[in-house]
Order: structure tokens, then C-alpha cells, then sequence
């Protein structure tokens, strides 16, 4: 999970982010089969794009934690686009989390400082590197992922689960 100071965007650590923010409704959207390098736009969220509202999160589902013992998992991961970034800040999305191990391409510093700046700046919650997404069989869910409390961390591993009520 990061925080603000990751990025320098605030200098609010993972230690700060109340945990209530950590926790809440969330809808899941299916890009199951996504191609390598893609680019995730508003368009790919299909009908959640029009459900979702302020303080919802937002699970991607790509199935690319499968991929977490093959190069292309770091470099070739599908990402979220500049659009669908500032999507979620105009939207109110409370929390992202894909299952790349980055919400942008780890190597474009131009494209992961942008992402990463938008999101967070913009006060969504990034949560990388995700798994068993695929086990999800609801649209909509409670997810939670609670960061370890690390004093003046810019991250930090966190413990997260969904239930499907």
C-alpha cells in the first residue's frame, strides 16, 4: 500500500491513514484476459463506471498475480491510464487496488510519477500487488486492506481481504 509521501505528494505516511479509509464498499471490474502493456481506460469499467459512487473502492481484475514468477509480471503489466487516474480522483474512488505489482509502468518514470501523483494527490488509496482477485465472484463487496503500521513509512505491506456479503 502507499502512501502520500511516497510520491511526494503530502507528507502523510502510512502510519497516518486513518483505517477506516482502509475499509468499505468496492466494486470489482473483470479485465480477465487483458493483453500485456495495456493501457486501463474509464471505457474498460463497463457498467461500474456508472454505479460507482463517491467513497467506493475499486478492485481491478486482470488476473496478473498469476504472472508473479515471470518477468513480464514487473514489465509488462497492464496499467491505469492518466484518464482513468484522474477518473477516480473526480469520482471519489476511496481506494484502488490491481494486482500488478504498480498502478503504471515501473519503467517510465514520466508515466509511474504522473499515475502515482494523480491517484494520491488526489487522496485514493493505491494498493499493488494483489491476489486471488479471481476468487471473487461478486461485482460488489466489502474489501479492507489493512497497512502494517510502519512509523514514517512512505508504504507498507498490507493485510488485504474481501467479503462478499
Amino acid at each position: 500500500m502507499d502512501a502520500p509521501q511516497h510520491f511526494g505528494v503530502t507528507n502523510q505516511t502510512i502510519d497516518q491513514i486513518p483505517l477506516e479509509q482502509c475499509m468499505g464498499p468496492a466494486w470489482v471490474v473483470d479485465l480477465m484476459g487483458i493483453e500485456p502493456r495495456a493501457l486501463i481506460q474509464v471505457g474498460d469499467l463497463g457498467p461500474v463506471r456508472d454505479n460507482l459512487r463517491a467513497g467506493d473502492g475499486l478492485l481491478l481484475r486482470t488476473g496478473w498475480s498469476q504472472r508473479a514468477d515471470n518477468p513480464s509480471y514487473r514489465n509488462a503489466l497492464p496499467r491505469v491510464s492518466r484518464e482513468l487516474a484522474q477518473w477516480c480522483v473526480d469520482k471519489g474512488v476511496r481506494i484502488l487496488g490491481v494486482e500488478p505489482p504498480s498502478v503504471a509502468d515501473v519503467n517510465n518514470i514520466e508515466e509511474l510519477t504522473a499515475v502515482h501523483q494523480t491517484l494520491l494527490g488526489g487522496g485514493v488509496i493505491i494498493v499493488e500487488g494483489l491476489a486471488n482477485l479471481d476468487q471473487i465472484r461478486k461485482d460488489k463487496l466489502t474489501f479492507m486492506a489493512f497497512p502494517l503500521k510502519v512509523a514514517g513509512g512512505d508504504g507498507a505491506p498490507a493485510r488485504a481481504f474481501a467479503i462478499e456479503d
